[in-house]
């Protein structure tokens, strides 16, 4: 007997936590009666919730800071959908390196247009870590966060998606790319051109930040509708048949045009 009261005394300690405060909250302050199973799921997801909205301090390393932002889970976008709905995640981006610093303190000015270049590159290098470092954390960062973060225009960071392309032919995995939308060049575009350049679907998984299921599923919708178009068939014998709107169908036959300047497309 006399054990089993030390062990409630001393029990009650362990029970003064987070969890069953916020039960006793949810109870007394907001009236949430009912099974008491659902209310412990509840304080669980919640706890949990707060844990990851609030990662530990100690993880946090120089120059790096806590973000929320969309979480890269397959998720598709929707007309109408409200940012809210989507799934998030919080990341920890490296905004400022060592490196950073040592080359601001060891940087000397050349020509006129020196200090232009170094921003250039320097921004360029610091979004691609932003990017990346998002992605290996399940996050993908958009145009506007890029935005925020660099303290650059969206024309300028558009600018910089651009080049970094056009210098080494890979893909950055942007919000706007991945998920294909807004203004920004269509991932399926891009997935198209590479293939028709003689590239293998495994490497474009690695140059697109796509996934398998993702690349394989616009080279079998290109490939379906560039045997319709050699067929002679007009746009909307193809939407028929491929059940595609016309619009998706329209993109796919200007992407065969594009990508064969030499092939004129009958009107």
């Amino acid at each position: 007997m006399s054990l089993n009261i030390n062990r409630d005394r001393y029990e009650s300690i362990n029970r003064r936590n987070f969890r069953n405060a916020l039960i006793n909250l949810l109870e007394t302050e907001y009236k949430v009666l009912g099974s008491r199973k659902i209310l412990i799921m509840l304080a669980e997801d919640i706890e949990s919730l707060y844990r990851d909205f609030h990662p530990v301090v100690a993880d946090v390393g120089f120059g790096e800071i806590v973000f929320r932002t969309t979480k890269d889970d397959g998720q598709r976008q929707s007309y109408g959908k409200r940012t809210e709905d989507y799934a998030s995640t919080t990341v920890i981006l490296p905004l400022i390196t060592e490196e950073d610093v040592e080359r601001r303190i060891y940087y000397k000015k050349g020509d006129k247009n020196s200090n232009y270049k170094l921003n250039q590159a320097r921004d360029i290098e610091t979004m691609v870590r932003l990017l990346e470092s998002a992605k290996k954390q399940d996050g993908l960062l958009s145009g506007a966060e890029l935005s925020v973060l660099l303290n650059r225009s969206l024309t300028t960071i558009r600018n910089y998606l651009s080049e970094y392309r056009q210098k080494t032919g890979k893909i950055l995995p942007l919000k706007g790319y991945v998920l294909d939308q807004g203004s920004l060049p269509t991932h399926k575009g891009i997935i198209v051109s590479l293939y028709e350049q003689g590239i293998s679907p495994a490497d474009i998984v690695l140059k697109t930040s796509h996934s398998q299921d993702a690349v394989d599923r616009y080279i079998k919708q290109y490939c379906q509708i560039k045997k319709l178009i050699l067929k002679g068939l007009s746009e909307i014998e193809i939407k028929d048949i491929v059940r595609k709107s016309m619009k998706v169908v329209r993109e796919y036959i200007k992407l065969y045009y594009d990508l064969h300047p030499e092939i004129t497309q009958e009107s």
